[in-house]
């Protein structure tokens, strides 16, 4: 999937373009709906699917104290899951002063910088340009201008409400992630790369991955079901996330034990699902106990796991 910080790069790619055109901040099942219009465009008449997005999120700039302090999705996650969606090409602008002082117009004139524009997907209440000046409206009239077509796509709701990160993250913190996985369209899961730890994990037959994660959200601290991705090479295991209380207790990490290999990931990026919460953290007599708990742990994760195949 070719990836650009300028329109002008997408003229590389096969004319001509079918947009879809947000922050799209976890590309849950409202973004996804707004994506396929653009994939479907792409796919009836011939050309390149392009995901226009912003980098950082538009009201970390415009109003960083309103900003949530963790993502869904980063953008490098937010790419991993649009290659896996089939999008040819991620448009990330830099979302800056220059680029909030653009008009509605001039936005758009920036983007037609890329080649031919077929399509453009947006949601219907999404606005753009300097004041939030350009809605659907102006996209309409621009499309009648130029000979693009605009698809304008209804939020899409669950249990009754419109769908938005703001729920996804509340359902995440609250450890609901059944729904978070319905608002999403997938199961949840964060990005970080492998770190160095104590290696306790090692000594007691239980290697452990240690993420660093700065900017993506988790959810509540416990041992989880999960499966882990590098490349294009995947695995089922444990995750613990919390403070330790058996052995250290003083700062939260996040550690995956992997069941039966055990690669050397160290400075790669893994991308961790959550599929299942099997118990809160505690804190146990001793190292010996500790051992015993994870052993469980293990057991009921492979026995939900083959449940769940």
């Amino acid at each position: 999937m070719l990836r650009a910080t300028t329109a002008a790069a997408l003229q590389e790619l096969p004319q001509p373009l079918h947009l879809a055109l947000g922050v799209f901040d976890g590309v849950h099942a409202g973004h996804r709906a707004v994506i396929g219009a653009a994939r479907d465009s792409a796919l009836k008449v011939g050309g390149s699917h392009v995901v226009v997005t912003f980098e950082p999120h538009p009201i970390r700039f415009l109003a960083p104290d309103r900003a949530p302090r963790q993502l869904l999705a980063t953008l490098d996650h937010k790419a991993r899951i649009l290659q896996r969606m089939g999008v040819d090409a991620l448009l990330a602008l830099p979302f800056n002063e220059a680029l909030a002082a653009l008009s509605a117009s001039e936005f758009l004139a920036m983007l037609c910088q890329g080649g031919s524009i077929a399509s453009m997907a947006v949601g219907e209440d999404w606005r753009f340009g300097q004041g939030r000046s350009g809605d659907v409206h102006f996209l309409r009239a621009e499309g009648d201008r130029l000979g693009f077509t605009v698809y304008a796509l209804a939020p899409v709701m669950h249990e009754g409400e419109r769908i938005s990160s703001t729920r996804i993250r509340q359902a995440i913190r609250d450890g609901a992630l059944a729904h978070a996985t319905a608002m999403l369209g997938r199961d949840y899961s964060i990005v970080g790369e492998v770190v160095k730890g104590q290696q306790l994990g090692r000594t007691i037959g239980f290697p452990t991955a240690n993420l660093a994660i700065d900017q993506e959200l988790l959810p509540p601290d416990g041992v989880w079901i999960v499966r882990a991705q590098c490349a294009d090479t995947t695995w089922h295991g444990v995750a613990n996330l919390g403070l330790r209380p058996t052995v250290d207790g003083s700062k939260r990490v996040f550690e995956v034990h992997l069941f039966d290999v055990h690669p050397d990931l160290y400075g790669k990026t893994l991308e961790v699902t959550f599929l299942h919460f099997l118990r809160s953290e505690q804190k146990f007599a001793g190292v010996d106990a500790l051992k015993q708990q994870i052993h469980v742990d293990a057991c009921q994760a492979r026995d939900w796991l083959s449940s769940h195949a």
